[in-house]
């Protein structure tokens, strides 16, 4: 038995070390610029977590939190869906995305919500804050005493729109715990995180969340974008009553975000019963911060090596950087295999998904002005789009006298006259903004007002494009934010 001793010692040594590298192997590997998170819902419940408590700059995914406290405003009888609220100057001059509105216009609680959630419009928000909380610094310290109250200690709120700011910080996992708190606390209002379009006039704007209308059972919530945070995404899918929370923050593309969410999604959904084999990682509000700084993703993002400048009109595919994937962040074309591979065959092409048109939806109309029903509805709509009409008139021969600026994105928009092509992203209002509708945007978009917004550069602010010609007539381009 004693002559057994040393090789049962080896054996057991052997088998040890043999489950540490399987262990390693399985684990997912940190990615230097990436966070992800997968929740349940209902429980709060980890069921994957990389990065989750790194510090992050929370881009317009911050529009959850402003969606909150204003609906929780409503739901207290504090104001109504149809109060009506005013664009500002300080509202209209926000960097886009934006719905361009000029300052004096008024619209309802309602619109302004399904504007801000849809086309991300950063305006909207300010619009919000303004009438819910006086101004943007004390609508501010309003977010952050719900951030509180809810358990999100990792983050601080400067603005109700995630534009560059120092100090504007969250986390993956923090975003988990207001997503959880939004479904439970505002059922009834949770149709304003999953709209998957908005007609404004003529023009019609999709989500940007790419998993609304293509991913089985999505039903919410924002996306974020800006240099410094890269393409984020907060996701939520329900299926066969269970439902899950994707957050996925530092995406090199719009579309990776969607298909890395779509993956987290699938594999969660796909656990159920081989759940057993993995450790438990506890509920999101047990997870433990990290004392780090966020960081900061501009050069990657936004630096002389990307072909365009990066915005959320990204329909590119554009698989995650070499060396940073993982098991858990697999490249935008690779199928997702489960943890413990040969236990389940691949599961779906999240990338063919993310590729493919959305489920046919009719557009949620949004319009200026009070509450309105039936034929007064039809009026305001059509006051809407005679508002846009005659900028568009006037621009065909601005457009044509640019034609032969090649390369110019000037020149883009004479290739497309149509006035009713859908705004697909951010980046339409800002070429819309183009056209030398002085009249109607004058006060909305002047350089002086848009500079303030750009000031942050150590936040990630995204550098500007050469000036085009005509630059009277073009806001100079700001970070985009969705």
């Amino acid at each position: 038995m004693h002559a057994f001793r040393p090789l049962l010692r080896k054996s057991l040594f052997n088998l040890f070390a043999a489950t540490l590298a399987v262990g390693a192997l399985l684990a997912p590997r940190i990615a230097n610029a990436e966070a992800l998170l997968l929740i349940e819902a209902d429980t709060g419940k980890v069921l994957q977590a990389d990065n989750a408590t790194v510090p992050w700059y929370p881009a317009s995914v911050t529009k959850i939190m402003t969606a909150y406290v204003t609906l929780k405003a409503v739901k207290d009888g504090k104001i109504t869906l149809d109060t009506m609220l005013t664009v500002s100057p300080t509202a209209a001059s926000q960097a886009p995305s934006k719905m361009g509105l000029r300052p004096g216009t008024q619209l309802t609680v309602d619109n302004a919500l399904k504007m801000m959630m849809v086309k991300s419009a950063n305006d909207m928000a300010v619009v919000l804050a303004e009438g819910v909380g006086g101004s943007i610094d004390g609508f501010s310290v309003m977010m952050n005493d719900t951030a509180k109250k809810l358990g999100m200690t990792q983050t601080n709120y400067v603005n109700p729109n995630g534009l560059p700011a120092d100090g504007h910080v969250t986390s993956a996992r923090d975003l988990g715990i207001l997503a959880r708190s939004f479904l439970r606390d505002l059922p009834e209002y949770e149709y304003f995180v999953h709209i998957p379009a908005i007609r404004f006039g003529k023009r019609v704007t999709g989500n940007f969340n790419k998993l609304i209308g293509r991913y089985p059972g999505a039903d919410g919530f924002k996306t974020g974008f800006i240099c410094a945070s890269g393409y984020n995404l907060v996701a939520s899918a329900t299926r066969n009553g269970r439902r899950l929370i994707a957050v996925v923050l530092g995406a090199n593309s719009g579309t990776a975000r969607a298909v890395k969410a779509a993956q987290l999604l699938e594999r969660g959904f796909s656990q159920d019963n081989l759940s057993w084999l993995r450790p438990s990682l506890g509920t999101v509000e047990n997870l433990v911060p990290v004392d780090a700084s966020p960081p900061n993703l501009r050069e990657e993002m936004c630096g002389g090596h990307r072909k365009r400048p990066a915005s959320d009109d990204d329909d590119a595919l554009i698989a995650t950087n070499s060396g940073g994937t993982s098991g858990s962040a697999t490249g935008g074309e690779a199928q997702v295999t489960f943890f413990t591979a040969g236990l389940q065959p691949p599961l779906m092409k999240a990338s063919e998904l993310m590729a493919s048109a959305p489920a046919a939806a009719e557009p949620v109309v949004v319009y200026t002005g009070p509450t309105r029903t039936g034929a007064a509805l039809v009026a305001a709509v059509a006051a809407d789009s005679d508002q846009q009409n005659p900028p568009k008139a006037r621009g065909k021969k601005s457009r044509i006298a640019k034609k032969p600026n090649a390369g110019s994105d000037t020149k883009t928009a004479a290739a497309k006259p149509s006035a009713t092509k859908p705004d697909a992203a951010a980046k339409s209002d800002t070429k819309s903004a183009a056209k030398p509708a002085a009249s109607k945007h004058a006060a909305a978009k002047p350089d002086a007002a848009a500079k303030p917004a750009e000031k942050p550069m150590a936040s990630g602010d995204r550098a500007a494009k050469p000036a085009k010609p005509k630059a009277a007539t073009k806001p100079k381009p700001a970070p985009n934010n969705s």
